[in-house]
């Protein structure tokens, strides 16, 4: 697996040098090196301070990668053969079921470490700075600060309980005291939050020099990402999960408190809304397309205010853009299909970052309820052709058969999604998708696209574009690690769990992402297009509301696969068929067959990651994730 990074490798390289020969990050990753010579020249003057900060930076994962992230390719979103050589297989395996305790994909138990490592020596050492202006060191601490937070908490997110390192070991630390143990879950999301609070009292809200600092942290990130942290304590898998019982240290200490506690969702609630109020005082705003050069419709201002909350860079929605992850080219290339066969470049996008066939289901209708609860909706034919009409044009091609689901539905599917017989609208022109077999988009090679028939539009940038020579170009975009959507659905989401549907803010919260998505309130489209009109006006009905909302809006951002597993749904969801069309079909009556590709098999064992056996095997007090 590969670790993208954007920092001094010399520098890097002499402060590791003495630890290449340890057998396992648990002999390293709390200890101070002892070239101090070389970590007191890095702390010198500003400049070379200034290094070892971006070091810091540097360990951030690349989540904009399919390769380097699991939620892209390892859950059920999205599809590609394990045979593609464009791609790594990990992600494919954990999809199937194939993680092991052995050599564990996605395995970045060892690199977050060695973050968390680096930032303890920064904070060690940084006020030795001779030339550092008081107000840069407070906030150079604060960025360190919630870096630390930030690795601690993505090690949480996979593997749960974890060791806490808030300082490093001296040299001369005995075996003994290196060899540490998990520390409670609860413990760890605590600690993680006093430092993210500590970081936020030291952050701007905004970052003033913007051509050459964004993808700093900021105040507002800080608040958000301890919203994120309290949300998933307070969820399912960390919160009375009875499934977790018995797992304790060696000393007896639990690990996991399955006892439910209402007050964790009451906690999180109240981080949710502070964060929203510091995004709104810095200006986070959802974003809505205004672009006046293009002549649009209104249905397509809405489509493209969509799909560049996501792609449009540094846009004012965007609460954290990750400078060191990018959407670049070849992410893009792996979600954009063969959209132009009149140039030479056409080769060159892939179309193979496929969604599923439960993904284009579980989009709205266009009366912004699910299709198999809309009262109006032909759910029992949704497979069954039908022709475009002029009045759908601008979606699809008119005179063009498909399959009637792809008709009548909201807004976002028709921004993330394309499939044959639908248009691509770029900023260079509206290209058709023609997916059936032969047709432009189908399938020419071994690789190069999609099993399932659909295409991941939506985080594909307008301005994408196949050029005449053997190449295609693009804008990149930092990958949005959080945006505001996102947060706000993860307040209604805590208030709800927190009070119930009593509280007007959950449905205004959850309504404002609608409406920019198009839609009506949640109260309009339920209580009059549902089968179960009155859904909304109880807990359980607003959960499945909330959650359904969250998976559609934030669709192909990394986001389902983590919430299907705090939500302890993923064992539901990642045990049924993987699926799409029947792309070796040439007939539409025969292409739009629905085709299995894998039967998926997810077991209680991995909503967790395993840790490394030689991990296990160097420190004995470090006791596995149960199942592995």
């Amino acid at each position: 697996m590969r670790f993208k990074h954007s920092f001094n490798y010399t520098l890097l390289a002499t402060l590791l040098a003495g630890l290449m020969g340890l057998s396992s990050c648990e002999k390293f990753i709390d200890v101070v090196p002892d070239n101090v010579a070389t970590i007191d020249n890095a702390f010198s003057i500003r400049t070379e301070a200034e290094k070892y900060l971006f070091t810091c930076y540097s360990w951030l994962p690349s989540e904009g990668n399919y390769n380097n992230n699991p939620a892209y390719g390892a859950g059920d979103e999205t599809w590609q053969d394990v045979s593609f050589s464009t791609i790594s297989q990990e992600p494919l395996r954990v999809a199937m079921g194939q993680q092991n305790a052995t050599m564990p994909y996605f395995a970045y138990w060892s690199s977050m470490y060695q973050g968390i490592r680096d930032c303890n020596i920064f904070l060690d050492n940084v006020d030795k700075v001779v030339d550092l202006e008081p107000y840069m060191l407070r906030r150079w601490k604060g960025e360190v600060l919630f870096l630390k937070a930030y690795y601690h908490w993505y090690l949480m997110r996979m593997y749960g309980a974890i060791h806490i390192i808030d300082k490093n070991l001296p040299t001369d630390a005995t075996t003994d005291q290196v060899k540490l143990t998990r520390a409670p879950l609860d413990s760890v999301a605590n600690y993680i939050v006093h430092l993210l609070d500590s970081s936020a009292r030291l952050l701007p809200a905004t970052i003033q020099a913007r051509t050459t600092e964004l993808g700093r942290v900021t105040a507002p990130i800080a608040l958000s990402m301890k919203a994120r942290v309290l949300v998933t304590a307070a969820s399912p898998l960390f919160n009375g999960n009875a499934d977790y019982t018995g797992v304790k240290n060696a000393d007896g200490t639990a690990l996991f408190n399955t006892t439910f506690d209402k007050q964790k969702w009451v906690r999180a609630a109240t981080a949710c809304k502070e964060a929203i109020e510091a995004c709104h005082a810095a200006g986070i705003t959802l974003y809505k397309f205004d672009d006046p050069i293009a002549n649009l419709s209104e249905s397509m201002k809405v489509e493209m205010s969509i799909r560049n909350a996501v792609c449009e860079k540094w846009n004012e929605e965007l609460i954290w853009g990750s400078s060191n992850s990018r959407m670049d080219n070849y992410m893009q290339r792996l979600a954009c299909p063969k959209l132009d066969p009149a140039r030479l470049g056409n080769q060159d996008p892939l179309g193979q970052l496929a969604p599923t066939m439960k993904i284009a289901e579980q989009f709205y209708s266009r009366n912004g309820v699910p299709i198999d609860e809309d009262k109006t909706y032909d759910y029992t034919n949704r497979y069954a052709l039908r022709t475009v009409v002029p009045e759908e044009g601008e979606k699809m091609q008119v005179g063009y058969q498909t399959a009637t689901l792809h008709f009548d539905r909201e807004p976002r599917f028709y921004a993330d999604i394309a499939f044959d017989g639908s248009k691509w609208y770029m900023q260079n022109g509206t290209w058709n998708v023609n997916a059936r077999w032969g047709m432009n988009q189908s399938q020419k090679n071994v690789f190069g696209y999609s099993v399932t028939g659909y295409f991941t539009k939506k985080i594909v940038s307008w301005k994408y574009v196949i050029n005449e020579g053997q190449s295609s170009s693009t804008e990149e975009y930092p990958f949005p690690l959080f945006r505001l959507a996102d947060l706000y659905l993860l307040y209604a989401e805590a208030l709800n769990e927190a009070e119930g549907p009593g509280n007007a803010d959950i449905l205004t919260y959850v309504n404002r992402v609608r409406e920019r998505a198009g839609l009506k309130s949640v109260e309009q489209s339920w209580s009059q297009f549902s089968k179960s009109p009155s859904k909304y006006t109880t807990q359980d009905g607003l959960r499945a509301i909330i959650q359904r909302e969250r998976l559609i809006e934030l669709s192909f951002e990394a986001s389902r696969f983590w919430d299907l597993r705090r939500w302890k749904r993923a064992i539901e969801e990642q045990n049924k068929t993987v699926s799409g069309w029947d792309i070796a079909q040439a007939a539409p009556a025969a292409y739009y067959r629905l085709k299995p590709l894998w039967s998926q098999t997810f077991q209680v064992r991995d909503y967790l990651w395993p840790i490394s056996n030689n991990d296990i095997l160097v420190n004995p007090k470090l006791v596995q994730n149960p199942g592995w």
